[in-house]
């Protein structure tokens, strides 16, 4: 095992060691965590996978991740964390990589939340999207095309087939946005949005 190897594992074992250790909430909604920010921008010097969106690196990152960590909060969980009528809780967060087997450059995205609600039950949520990845093989612009909520839990009753409701995104209300892969090993993915926010996905 080289220096460079065995630093880089030292710093994943600390890293989710530390991420393992915040309760749900803690890691998903938004809160300073400098020490983790720390090991995660270190552990970006190291990555083994430079371009990591490039054609030969997609069954790397192909298939489905749990969101571990978000520096800043998602979408969903920062309006959680604002005043609500009831509390909302975070059953899990993911995401769903996929793409064409040949040449194809898009990537689709599966941006899913499973959330429990007070007196109701559990909601699942999610978004389809794509991503558009730039030359440089790190980044890519993505966008949103259709938002689907299903309750999956209703009154403490599961196995429910309840009907799923599908909202598109109209082209003049979607919005795009950047999105950097900064990270890929075998079990272990980091992204950053354009505003800097670090995102910690694992296998």
């Amino acid at each position: 095992m080289t220096p460079l190897h065995h630093r880089r594992t030292q710093l994943k074992a600390q890293l989710l060691q530390q991420i393992e250790a915040l309760q749900p909430e803690l890691a998903l909604l938004p809160h300073e965590h400098p020490d983790i920010d720390q090991m995660i921008c270190e552990l970006e010097s190291l990555t083994p996978i430079n371009q990591p969106l490039r054609q030969e690196y997609r069954p790397l990152l192909f298939g489905s991740w749990a969101l571990v960590y978000a520096s800043r909060g998602t979408v969903v969980t920062r309006r959680i964390n604002l005043p609500l009528p009831m509390p909302v809780g975070i059953r899990r967060i993911w995401q769903r990589l996929a793409g064409p087997e040949e040449t194809g450059t898009a990537i689709t995205s599966e941006n899913g939340a499973v959330l429990s609600l007070p007196f109701v039950g559990e909601l699942t949520a999610t978004a389809q999207g794509i991503w558009q990845p730039f030359e440089e093989g790190e980044s890519a612009q993505v966008s949103f095309g259709a938002l689907t909520v299903q309750a999956t839990r209703l009154l403490g009753i599961a196995g429910l087939h309840l009907p799923q409701i599908t909202v598109p995104i109209l082209d003049f209300l979607r919005q795009e946005a950047l999105w950097i892969t900064s990270y890929l090993d075998d079990d272990l993915r980091f992204g950053r949005g354009v505003t800097g926010n670090l995102f910690v996905f694992r296998r």
